[in-house]
C-alpha cells in the first residue's frame, strides 16, 4: 500500500516536471519567432518630432492629449507639424497634427519571422 501511494506521487511528481518543462519550451519558442526590425528606435535624448521623422514611411498610433488616437503612415514631420497619410478605417483621407497636441506614440518595433 505504501509503495503504491510513493508510485502515485513519484508519477504526479514527473508529470509536473515534464509539463513545466514543456510550458518553458514553448514559451522560448514563441519568443525566439520574434525579430527587432532594423532602424527602428525611440531615442529618449530627442524630442518627439525627431522620433517620428525617423519613423517616416512607417505605420503609427498617435493618442493625443485629449484621448482621441489616430493610426495611419508618417508621411512628413516638421518642428510643430506631423503629416499620417492613409489613416485606419479612413484610408482616403489625411491628417495633419500639432506636434504639441501628441500625448503619446506607438509603433511596432519587432515583428514575426516564419
Amino acid at each position: 500500500m505504501r509503495k503504491n501511494i510513493i508510485s502515485r506521487k513519484m508519477a504526479t511528481l514527473t508529470v509536473g516536471l515534464l509539463l513545466n518543462g514543456s510550458l518553458l519550451l514553448m514559451a522560448g519558442l514563441g519568443q525566439a519567432g520574434l525579430a527587432e526590425l532594423p532602424g527602428l528606435a525611440y531615442d529618449v535624448n530627442t524630442s518627439l518630432a525627431d522620433n517620428l521623422k525617423g519613423l517616416i514611411g512607417k505605420k503609427v498610433h498617435v493618442t493625443l492629449a485629449n484621448g482621441a488616437t489616430l493610426t495611419g503612415n508618417v508621411k512628413a514631420v516638421s518642428n510643430e507639424l506631423l503629416h499620417l497619410e492613409k489613416l485606419e478605417e479612413k484610408e482616403y483621407f489625411d491628417a495633419l497634427v500639432r506636434i504639441a497636441e501628441i500625448g503619446a506614440i506607438d509603433t511596432r518595433f519587432r515583428d514575426y519571422q516564419r
